[in-house]
């Protein structure tokens, strides 16, 4: 039997009590970097992973926190086989790097990987979760590792809707999708 996992990838935020100073400098660093090309210096990769692994609480983090809690409300959704993990693009540990390798050895044989950011044109969804996933399956051969994106803008629309209906009290008033015909109103 194959033993599946989802990575639940969401942005990432540094924990409130980390100073603001090491977020600015590794961010100088990430700049200079990406402009001249090249590798991480030693510098960026102690700065990264001092901020990463800053000691997190949900006062301190309350972003980390949440995802935290998506997680724990999507795994009984999950078939009852599977595991589901969270992973940051920046400021928190794991990596999804970190994540799929820590998954890997504990003999994890699939993994799909989902965001928390919905809307298709970010740089973490539409670049650098895909560039991870390369990285991993070149490394992991055996691995079988999917990307469930781009999240469909219908969903992601119905979504918003039920929620402004839940938290203001908006009602829809019709809709002028195909599939849902607007009301006559008489």
């Amino acid at each position: 039997m194959v033993r599946s996992a989802v990575v639940l990838v969401g942005h990432g935020a540094p924990a409130s009590d980390c100073p603001p100073y090491l977020v600015f400098k590794l961010k100088q660093l990430e700049s200079r970097r990406r402009a001249l090309g090249g590798e991480p210096s030693d510098e960026e990769q102690e700065l990264d992973a001092k901020i990463r692994n800053w000691p997190r609480t949900a006062e301190n983090d309350p972003y980390r926190a949440g995802l935290e809690a998506v997680a724990e409300k999507l795994r009984p959704k999950l078939p009852d086989d599977s595991e589901i993990v969270t992973a940051y693009c920046e400021y928190c540990a794991p990596t999804l790097d970190g994540a799929v390798q820590d998954l890997v050895r504990r003999g994890f044989q699939r993994v799909v990987v989902v965001s928390s950011m919905l809307i298709p044109g970010g740089a973490h969804s539409d670049v650098d979760v895909p560039r991870t996933i390369e990285g991993v399956s070149w490394r992991f051969p055996d691995l079988d590792i999917e990307y469930a994106w781009p999240f469909d803008t219908e969903s992601v629309a119905d979504l918003l809707a039920l929620h402004l209906k839940r938290t203001a009290r908006l009602e829809p008033t019709g809709s002028t999708s195909p599939e849902k015909p607007a009301k006559d109103e008489d």
